[in-house]
């Protein structure tokens, strides 16, 4: 019988395989952006009008590094700052069309890449980790 252990560690290993996917990915998009700046761009869609300090927070990164993600971002046109009506001292981040844009090209591209794993994969298979990754997403939310 496999236990929790044994369960972890191969989990661990296919996660492990399907890093260089989404690292091929992100090679292929323009503008060139690190995983973190990535996930930053990602938080902000998430959540539109995200202040700079949420932002540090949900990424457990300083506000001086969260502030640097944002300088790269909104350089490349990926991100944009602005002062909120109500409340002129706060920042509140948004992703511009380019960004959407860069995300969407992003999801297509590593989709693209995982549909061709998940076609070489007999049907019985591609059902287990469908099965499995449900399970899994239910646990972790």
């Amino acid at each position: 019988m496999t236990g929790p252990h044994d369960i972890d560690r191969q989990l661990l290993d296919a996660v492990e395989d399907l890093v260089p996917l989404w690292f091929s990915a992100v090679g292929d998009v323009s503008p060139r952006l690190s995983p973190r700046q990535i996930l930053a761009l990602r938080a902000v869609r998430g959540q539109p009008e995200l202040n700079l300090t949420a932002l540090a927070e949900q990424l457990a990164v300083g506000l001086p590094t969260a502030s640097r993600l944002c300088d790269r971002l909104e350089a490349a046109g990926l991100l944009r700052r602005g002062v909120r009506l109500d409340d002129r001292r706060e920042v509140h981040l948004m992703v511009t069309e380019r960004g959407h844009g860069f995300l969407t090209d992003l999801t297509g591209r590593l989709s693209a890449r995982l549909a061709d794993v998940l076609a070489a994969m007999p049907a019985a298979e591609r059902a287990r980790v469908e099965q499995t990754l449900r399970a899994l997403g239910g646990s972790v939310s």
